[in-house]
């Protein structure tokens, strides 16, 4: 079946946010939590919605004024830690003049997402951006990728979910779309091989020779 439709996650797919989230946790974690947190410790909280991962933090604190010290650190941080990866500008531009569907699906809320897109040049090149704000249900549930699918009138057959995180493979799946992890994801790439992803890339540009033969 031919590819016709190509939805990425966001964070540590197409942007490298890994230090600039790296550090809003440990900066949220220095202010509601007595234990101290490494950044291998933090490394789990990377993927899930912001608030399932702050309650595990500290279950008793005011987890909206725990929301609100990570985003604050996170936006004033922001434009200086994320930069998009090696290759990402360049190849989805060819996605897109080749005429693919392209989609964006993320935990993210739709503030930070545009802040992302818009610093590393890449708001143009989709047409349709599903964030947490969108979705009753975040991934892995497959609520946000059957909705951008639905947006962009695209079949599960022929569609291919990308991602660096266990969440993005998971949401794939369970939507029925072809899957494809990211070798340079922060949590290492056996948490993805161990889901069996149709696909792995171990660089951006991986994505056109498996689209475009």
């Amino acid at each position: 079946m031919t590819i016709r439709t190509l939805l990425f996650d966001l964070d540590g797919t197409l942007i490298n946010t890994n230090d600039l989230i790296i550090a809003s946790f440990l900066h949220t974690t220095e202010t509601y939590s007595d234990e101290e947190y490494t950044r291998e410790d933090v490394l789990k909280f990377i993927g899930p919605p912001l608030e399932e991962s702050l309650r595990k933090i500290n279950p008793e604190a005011d987890v909206e004024e725990m929301m609100n010290t990570y985003r604050t650190h996170n936006h004033e941080n922001h434009d200086r830690l994320v930069e998009a990866y090696d290759g990402v500008v360049e190849t989805l531009e060819k996605l897109k003049q080749a005429g693919f569907k392209l989609g964006i699906v993320t935990t993210k809320m739709r503030q930070t997402v545009d802040m992302g897109i818009e610093l590393t040049h890449i708001a143009d090149k989709f047409e349709t951006i599903v964030t947490l704000d969108d979705v009753t249900h975040a991934k892995p549930h497959p609520e946000p990728v059957v909705r951008a699918m639905k947006e962009l009138d695209a079949k599960p057959e022929e569609t291919i979910m990308v991602g660096d995180n266990t969440h993005d493979i998971e949401s794939g799946q369970n939507a029925g779309t072809k899957t494809a992890g990211v070798a340079w994801t922060v949590k290492g790439r056996k948490v993805l091989d161990d889901l069996e992803p149709d696909y792995m890339l171990e660089h951006i540009s991986d994505i056109l020779k498996i689209v475009m033969e």
